[in-house]
């Protein structure tokens, strides 16, 4: 029963493992250390999960993502499977009760974020575990010359002297050459079994047009391809105007952004993922741990930042193996935004250490102290009460969160505090005038004891629940409760939580990272720079100009992308007369706009616009005041 397929079976429900994911598996039982580069979407985390749950003991997975440990966590657990993951906002009570669980309570997977290896305690009971397996999620992390390089990656080599007979596998979806090196010295692998997926994608076409007018470009994309589609966009902003757009057009969108609740998220990504909205407009936030197989479309209306995200972003689309475009958008003034946007605020190592000598004052953290602490975090009030550039204050505070100087969950929350300040039976008497807001009260009454005799804070999620209504109409009922006299409320919306995890040292704290936010810095402009050379090679393959940057080498033309496409579109072009003639035609049948005319005809906007020019000189054709094109003597 404990063969990889059987267990594929039982837990997955599939039949058959996808290439490379057996071979890995085997590897990881025969004690190799494995290391394995899977293209997004390519199924990575089976190859631990799998062996893991063959062998006895526990796996300890590290992973940056807070959010996709949680998410796999919760996947495991629904197949009961024991998981449990330790993130930030833990109590030292908690911690030790959890690590106890993890050596007596026969858990097979221990999610960590890289910075909790710091801690002794864990580190004193990994030592007390039967480890079966270390997984590395999202190895890139642990290189310099990675994407997302975040030095508490650098601690995962203690792992080795914790639990020295255990062996490991380092899995990422995007790594070049020289980060593949770098990834296996790093984590101190002798003769590791190296499986490598080919970054090719025959399904999948690559397509870069120059347009002047994105939103129109993107509406015929949607109305010829009427299957699954994502839009990425650069800020929260253009997810919600982009979506409206969209649905004036008649093509159903949603949007989805960081900035959403998470009641808010859900219901936007399963309109989706059902089919019920086409196109889902979304910041790079989006993405994540998301397997749609049927996506047709990825669209990309502004430059991404590398190749590194665009290659992720790009693969979520045509997993199914149907033919799939991803397509990027770009105009005269995108080279100008990509640096505005991705260098231009690339944070220095003295503003740096401005903001966070500013932050431990906005907490109060005494010098010295503050390790471990965690507080609720307003960005907007902090920029304002020190007078910051969001952005680049933003990008500091990732810096800090990068190199393990803090903690940044970037999780919108309500922290709300309720005190019932009516007597008992005048609440009851409300409440017979109130019916839709009995439910609500009793919840809450029955969950907190004490919420008449003191202020009280509430969990929302607890209450909606119990009460059968969402956190947006529980809000609103407290907000007619508090209006009406009935409670005491206070209300604080956050966006973000803060963890020190080392003690306040102000400018010795940032001096000890200087050389590498300078040096990630470095690498910012040199992906940039990769990603505007790509987009503006238009003699080379798309595909082969990818897979070349990841290293791939002899790869022949895919016959597919937007280079491809217009070298056998190279046909001799109709000559100025076949196009008058056929522009007449058209336009005997009524006024047409330069683009139905262009579309209609199949004429290249290039060989079209000398002809039109012509056809006005000479008083042929003449444009009407809607900016249409009319034949004069009609």
């Amino acid at each position: 029963m404990n063969h990889p397929v059987n267990i594929l079976e039982r837990y997955w429900k599939f039949t058959e493992f996808r290439p490379f994911q057996e071979e890995a598996i085997n590897a990881v039982l025969q004690g190799e250390d494995t290391f394995l580069l899977l293209p997004t979407g390519g199924g990575k985390s089976l190859c631990f999960q799998v062996p893991a749950l063959i062998k006895d003991g526990i796996c300890i997975v590290i992973s940056p993502l807070i959010a996709l440990m949680k998410e796999q966590v919760q996947t495991l657990q629904d197949k009961g499977i024991k998981a449990m993951a330790l993130t930030s906002g833990i109590s030292y009570a908690q911690l030790d009760t959890l690590l106890d669980n993890c050596i007596y309570g026969n858990y097979k997977f221990l999610y960590l974020s890289p910075e909790r290896l710091q801690q002794e305690l864990v580190q004193e009971r990994i030592k007390q575990m039967n480890v079966s397996l270390i997984a590395v999620d999202e190895a890139h992390c642990i290189s310099q010359w990675g994407n997302d390089f975040r030095p508490a990656y650098k601690n995962i080599a203690l792992l080795r002297q914790l639990q020295p007979t255990v062996n490991m596998i380092a899995l990422t979806a995007s790594a070049t050459p020289n980060v593949v090196q770098d990834i296996i010295k790093e984590l101190d692998f002798i003769n590791p079994k190296v499986f490598k997926q080919s970054f090719s994608r025959p399904n999948l076409a690559y397509m870069v047009f120059h347009e002047d007018d994105k939103y129109y470009r993107i509406e015929t994309i949607l109305k010829k391809y009427k299957s699954a589609s994502i839009i990425y966009v650069r800020n929260r902003k253009l997810t919600v105007e982009l979506s409206a757009f969209l649905e004036s057009k008649g093509i159903l969108a949603t949007y989805y952004h960081g900035g959403l609740s998470n009641a808010e998220k859900d219901t936007h990504m399963n309109l989706w993922l059902h089919n019920k909205k086409q196109v889902m407009v979304a910041t790079n936030a989006f993405g994540m741990g998301i397997d749609k197989p049927d996506v047709k479309t990825v669209i990309h209306l502004n430059l991404p930042e590398s190749m590194e995200s665009y290659f992720q972003e790009a693969g979520r689309a045509g997993r199914n193996g149907d033919k799939a475009f991803a397509v990027i958008l770009k105009n005269k003034s995108d080279e100008v935004l990509i640096k505005n946007q991705f260098l231009n605020v690339l944070p220095t190592v003295d503003f740096i250490k401005q903001v966070y000598r500013k932050l431990c004052n906005y907490f109060q953290i005494p010098y010295g102290e503050g390790e471990y602490l965690t507080f609720d975090f307003d960005f907007n009030s902090f920029c304002k009460t020190y007078d910051f550039n969001s952005v680049l204050c933003y990008n500091a505070l990732l810096a800090l969160d990068r190199n393990s100087v803090i903690g940044l969950s970037k999780q919108f929350k309500n922290n709300i505090s309720v005190q019932f300040i009516i007597a008992s039976n005048a609440l009851f008497s409300y409440l017979e005038r109130h019916q839709n807001l009995s439910i609500v009260v009793k919840s809450m009454l029955r969950i907190y004891g004490g919420i008449f005799d003191h202020d009280t804070k509430i969990n929302t999620s607890i209450i909606s629940e119990k009460a059968s209504v969402t956190e947006p109409e529980l809000i609103s009922a407290l907000l007619q409760l508090e209006k009406d006299g009935i409670i005491k409320l206070n209300l604080a919306k956050t966006d973000a939580q803060v963890t020190f995890i080392e003690p306040r040292e102000d400018d010795k704290t940032i001096n000890r990272i200087a050389y590498i936010i300078n040096q990630q810095n470095e690498l910012k402009q040199q992906q940039v720079k990769a990603m505007l050379d790509y987009v503006e090679n238009d003699s080379v393959c798309k595909s082969i100009q990818l897979l070349t940057y990841f290293g791939e080498k002899n790869v022949a033309p895919c016959n597919i992308c937007s280079v491809c496409a217009n070298t056998k579109k190279a046909t001799p072009p109709q000559d100025a007369k076949t196009i008058k003639n056929r522009i007449i035609e058209l336009l005997e049948t009524g006024d047409q706009s330069s683009r139905i005319i262009e579309t209609t005809l199949g004429v290249s906007d290039k060989d079209l616009k000398p002809v039109l020019l012509l056809m006005l000189e000479h008083d042929i054709i003449s444009i009407t005041k809607t900016n249409t094109y009319k034949l004069s003597h009609l």
